[in-house]
């Protein structure tokens, strides 16, 4: 088989049914799946050079730095915490009867459930991918791929990297475009997970419907930042500009926008323009700035600027303010979007009513903390919010009101790299979670077992209702 050619869809189904196939056949115990993780440990860890090679070229440049952290160390800690935690994951768990079922017992079994069906996206093309192959592999199960074809290199960078360690009839990976992605999402997986937009999520639902697929959708939305009157603004305006412009801004969790008290804002403009300045002093030449994934990417984001520009809102660009038209012209060449703020957009502007994903950061002031929960509250729940205060109550206040995904208090994008928490949405911006424990439990059937003894007093809760047995029923509702 060429590893480097499109699946062709006729071949979709077939790969499918082999791998439940030889799953039914043979069930990766324990031993098999932790041999199966620490062989892709040594494997991907083998390969980061080439891994980094791959997603720079499918980016036209993404910083070496940001490949090292967001793709190389999350995947490399979620299979030292999977490998480190799997035996306990394995093991059943013992679970309470009450009283009234004594003297039986019982148990929660983590069965693997079969095939585990993945379509992963663009944006962190290894970590989005790879992550939640280790929790399915640790779960028992086995899997087929279907990474983003946005990232050609890198898709077929994984086919190679998955090819070398497990056996075809164990994990698979269909390369191809938007039918062979609609195909994909058709097959009766066992679980099927899908990680990129809201619009193409509620398509990968449709498509698993019909077979009863249960799905994961992690999906996106509008996070906000909600930076408090009692936080400092130098502090708020670093930990908010990594969360923006990391991966020039193409993050799920990426801060899409950010409430500033209003005798503030101001100043918090400022600041965030100092730290810019400082991080990407020589734009033109950073080696440290990730380029837009594509040319119609790119579009889009220039459209929401244009949109902004036309309703009167004045584009901060404190990186590029001094470029002349011809190196803006080089710029766009190269699909390096600068930096760009956009004070007090308005509600209606296409920058607001749509999810950012990119290097642009709309500044909105409040009056009061009650004015910015109620703009939080009247979008979708968002996939991240980030708190920013010192006072517990303040940051509880938002919490509780603004239901999201995941928090991050004062700081941003945090919470994913915490493998003991689950990661999801909820509503619009997800269905379900994984990583750690979670994604073992996802990708199991949680299986009830009660288990009877010799004698119990149910054999007794049988007509005549009389006497003795009446008075026992009665007992069981007191």
């Amino acid at each position: 088989m060429d590893i480097t050619a499109d699946t062709p869809l006729d071949e979709l189904a077939t790969t499918r049914d082999g791998l439940r196939r030889a799953w039914l056949a043979r069930k990766p115990d324990f031993a098999q799946r932790r041999a199966d993780l620490l062989r892709l440990r040594k494997a991907f860890r083998e390969r980061i050079g080439s891994m980094d090679e791959a997603i720079r070229a499918d980016f036209g440049h993404r910083s070496e730095h940001e490949n090292l952290l967001s793709e190389a160390m999350i995947v490399l800690a979620e299979l030292d915490h999977a490998i480190k935690h799997l035996r306990r994951w394995t093991k059943p768990r013992r679970a309470a009867v009450g009283w009234r079922f004594w003297p039986a017992s019982a148990r929660i079994v983590p069965e693997p459930v079969g095939v585990v069906g993945i379509l992963s996206p663009w944006n962190y093309p290894v970590n989005l991918a790879l992550v939640p192959l280790v929790s399915a592999i640790a779960a028992g199960n086995h899997v087929y791929l279907k990474p983003s074809e946005h990232t050609p290199r890198t898709s077929r960078w994984l086919r190679e990297l998955v090819s070398e360690v497990f056996p075809a009839d164990r994990v698979a990976v269909a390369l191809g475009g938007p039918e062979v992605g609609a195909a994909f999402a058709a097959l009766p997986f066992d679980h099927l997970l899908f990680t990129g937009s809201t619009a193409v999520g509620r398509k990968v639902m449709a498509a698993a419907a019909p077979n009863l697929t249960p799905v994961t959708l992690e999906l996106g939305g509008k996070a906000p930042a909600v930076v408090c009157p009692d936080f400092p603004l130098d502090r708020a305006a670093a930990r908010i500009a990594t969360g923006k412009w990391f991966n020039a801004g193409q993050t799920c969790i990426g801060v899409d926008y950010v409430l500033v008290d209003e005798a503030r804002v101001s100043a918090f403009v400022e600041a965030v323009q100092s730290e810019l300045r400082a991080r990407y002093p020589d734009f033109e030449a950073t080696r440290d700035y990730t380029r837009i994934i594509n040319d119609g990417q790119y579009a889009r984001l220039r459209g929401y600027v244009d949109d902004a520009r036309a309703r009167g809102v004045v584009p901060v660009e404190p990186v590029t303010a001094t470029l002349d038209d011809a190196a803006r012209e080089r710029l766009a060449r190269e699909r390096l979007f600068p930096p760009t703020l956009l004070v007090e957009p308005p509600a209606d502007s296409e920058v607001m009513r749509n999810e950012i994903f990119g290097p642009i950061l709309p500044v909105i002031s409040y009056r009061g903390l009650a004015d910015a929960i109620a703009r939080i509250r009247s979008m979708d729940r968002p996939l991240a919010l980030y708190p920013f205060s010192n006072d517990a109550r303040e940051v509880n206040r938002i919490v509780e009101a603004a239901l999201a995904g995941g928090v991050t208090v004062n700081d941003t994008l945090l919470h994913f790299g915490a493998h003991d928490l689950p990661f999801g949405g909820i509503g619009p911006s997800g269905i379900g979670a994984i990583h750690g424990r979670t994604g073992f439990d996802t990708f199991s059937k949680l299986l009830p077992v009660f288990r009877q003894r010799r004698f119990a007093g149910s054999d007794l809760l049988k007509p005549p209702y009389r006497g003795f047995v009446d008075r026992m029923v009665r007992l069981l509702v007191r």
